[in-house]
């Protein structure tokens, strides 16, 4: 014990990485320009002692603070670990992409700490009150960070989108929530989940609630047919923001809806189940097939990610410890993968030159066959191909909705995912087979980038291989 006050050690990752962020601030503060490294190492080492002491507390610690409002149990602890990986990552991927178009500034570690902060507090949330300051954290800095090019028009409209149906998401959310304190008369979460089957009206007031839940949980993780802002936002920001708002979020999001749905609302399953499975396949068909018809790299991503958000979803649907790891698997699986792909847009792209178009990429074989191999990798894993971990997430995942008797779902994901493996192959085909064309992209120089983004690409295939304690962590969280 550190503290007299045993709430305090709970929350020992979330001060180290609060205290560790002021310190950059104020580091940041007398930075010149040409010591931005500093800013970036230090980001990258409260990162580092953020996850450590997640580790130093134990994995099978568990325990509440505050009467409940903040829970520290294992699945908190394997987010938290996830989302300091793929945000170190993030930042590694980002720093040549920055520097090269002056954007290489404080702002950007202290939004990606505040953001990563916020997502912390989300996913180890027990009231109502915390899921949402933790959100709201985590999306008004992102919002932020959408916007960080301020001479670029794109990415200025992109952030007002982007920061107008979040707060028409945020809204929802919140009034989804005030019903259901409505009719509980608690914020807390485990108290809320004791009150259902009191009386019909309860019910029924909390069946009005969770629709709105659902639909602001849709809205925060792009699943359609709430997905309008998403693939602006990544084309629009840019790619250094795109790659971390396209992982990292995903994760916390995953955190947010098992909370919300499992937690408080586990009484109302089959109300939110089948809501959940009209979004899985609305998720899959738009993504899929929207995705199929893009030239530029980025928005294919970002309809790749409705798609994925709808094999998310359909983890959650089952209901069960089996169901719910195969879903936090493919959830850290994906947030690798889309960190990836971005990641090899960041290394091929250099001043005056994005690489975000599919054209950019073909010939990349002929001119940087490390990068086109490294690619290869997340598309693959993306479609789904064995022997890399994609392949095992999506399988887990059909074996839990099967398990769950809902056929119909695993047929129409297995058909959309046949259908999506066209457009990571559409990619793999440019590198491979079409001859160069356009500017002569080439990897940045960039070392710490091209050991992180290849250590990504070959975990692809090493956690395909050997993927038995990531998933021991997994059914852990929910055992």
């Amino acid at each position: 014990m550190i503290f007299a006050n045993p709430d305090l050690d709970l929350i020992l990752p979330e001060l180290v990485l609060l205290g560790g962020t002021l310190l950059m601030l104020m580091v940041d503060l007398f930075a010149r320009q040409n010591g931005r490294w500093l800013t970036h190492a230090l980001a990258l080492l409260v990162l580092a002692a953020t996850a450590g002491m997640v580790l130093a507390q134990g994995m099978t610690l568990t325990g509440t603070a505050w009467n409940g409002a903040y829970e520290r149990d294992v699945l908190s602890a394997v987010l938290k670990l996830a989302i300091c990986l793929v945000s170190a990552l993030c930042l590694i991927y980002s720093r040549s992409y920055l520097a090269d178009r002056n954007l290489w500034a404080g702002e950007f570690y202290l939004l990606v700490l505040f953001a990563v902060l916020g997502m912390s507090i989300l996913v180890s949330a027990g009231n109502l009150i915390i899921i949402y300051l933790g959100l709201e954290l985590m999306a008004l800095s992102t919002y932020a960070l959408v916007a960080l090019h301020r001479d670029n028009r794109r990415a200025s409209e992109a952030a007002v989108k982007y920061f107008v149906l979040g707060a028409l998401a945020s809204g929802m959310l919140l009034y989804g929530m005030s019903m259901i304190f409505g009719a509980t008369g608690s914020l807390d979460i485990s108290t809320i989940a004791a009150t259902y089957g009191a009386n019909e009206t309860t019910n029924s007031l909390m069946a009005f609630g969770t629709a709105f839940i659902v639909v602001g949980l849709a809205f925060k993780l792009g699943a359609a047919p709430f997905h309008m802002w998403l693939p602006d936002v990544y084309q629009g920001a840019p790619t250094a923001v795109t790659t971390f708002i396209g992982s990292a979020p995903k994760l916390a999001a995953f955190g947010m809806a098992w909370r919300l749905l499992e937690g408080a609302l586990g009484g109302l399953s089959e109300s939110w189940t089948d809501m959940l499975s009209l979004l899985a396949v609305a998720s899959l068909a738009i993504g899929n097939l929207a995705a199929i018809m893009q030239t530029n790299l980025k928005r294919m991503l970002a309809y790749s990610t409705i798609s994925h958000v709808g094999f998310l979803l359909l983890g959650l649907i089952q209901g069960t410890p089996d169901g719910y790891a195969a879903a936090l698997f493919y959830a850290i699986c994906y947030a690798l993968m889309s960190a990836g792909a971005f990641g090899v847009i960041l290394w091929l792209a250099r001043q005056g030159f994005e690489a975000e178009d599919i054209d950019d990429l073909k010939g990349l074989n002929q001119r940087a066959p490390w990068a086109a191999f490294v690619m290869l990798l997340f598309m693959a894993s993306l479609a789904g191909i064995p022997p890399l971990v994609g392949f095992f997430g999506k399988l887990m995942v059909l074996k839990a909705v099967i398990e769950a008797g809902r056929l119909w779902l695993a047929i129409a994901a297995v058909v959309f995912a046949v259908i999506g493996a066209f457009y990571y192959l559409r990619v793999i085909k440019a590198m491979y087979f079409d001859k160069p064309e356009g500017a002569d992209a080439m990897p940045a120089k960039d070392r710490g980038l091209s050991i992180a983004l290849s250590a990504n690409g070959l975990a692809q295939l090493g956690l395909g291989l050997y993927w038995g304690p990531l998933i021991a962590w997994c059914l852990r969280a929910f055992s």
